[in-house]
Order: structure tokens, then sequence, then C-alpha cells
């Protein structure tokens, strides 16, 4: 249910920074999510159809772009794409990393009509 208020926030970003630019209508917004951040694309995107309506983002496309579990590996200092049940390097197999993406949730950009 966090999906609800993250995607309302998510939703009020949007309609604040439109509206600074002289907006009339929001065509479109790129998000970014982790696949860490523990959000259900599915979940964020029914959200936004319940609560755009009536405002400016009525109707605008909303595109969700998945980032990848990022692993740094603490021996061998190589960064690579993870998965949460294998963060081990594939260089030296060293299981000692530092996570440095995948829990990111952000707007990358916002379209909008003037």
């Amino acid at each position: 249910m966090h999906e609800l208020a993250i995607t309302s926030s998510l939703l009020r970003i949007a309609l604040d920074k439109a509206g600074e630019a002289g907006a009339t209508r929001i065509g479109s917004i790129k998000l970014r999510i982790g696949r860490l951040s523990g959000y259900v694309p599915e979940a964020v995107e029914l959200n936004f159809r319940m609560l755009a309506p009536g405002t400016m983002a009525e109707g605008a496309a909303l595109e969700i772009q998945w980032v990848p579990l990022r692993c740094r590996c603490k021996i061998c200092g190589r960064e690579h794409d993870a998965t949460p049940d294998d963060c081990s390097c594939p260089s030296c197999h060293a299981a000692d990393f530092i996570i440095t993406g995948g829990r990111e949730m952000f707007i990358e950009s916002i379209e909008v009509e003037t």
C-alpha cells in the first residue's frame, strides 16, 4: 500500500514542476525505479491512473525504467549488475561487495505542453 503514498508524492512533484514551467498539460512522466526499492510497478501505474484524473496529468504516459542492482566488489573494485540472489563478483568471484545502485526511485523527466 506504500505505492499509493509514493505515487501521490510523485504526482504532486510533477504537477508542481509543470505549474512552475507554465504548463497546461503533462504529456509523460519518466520514472527510474531500482530493483531493490520494493515498489511494484503495476501498483504505481494503477495508483497513477486513479490519482491523475482531474489534474493536468490526466491521460499522461507513465514510463518506468527499472534500474538494475549494481554492486562494487571490495576485493578487485569491479562494478557489475547483479541479482538479489547472486551479488558475487564475476571477475574474482568474491562475495564481499557494496551495493551502488538499485534502491533509487526518482522522476527522471516530465514532458509538458505549454
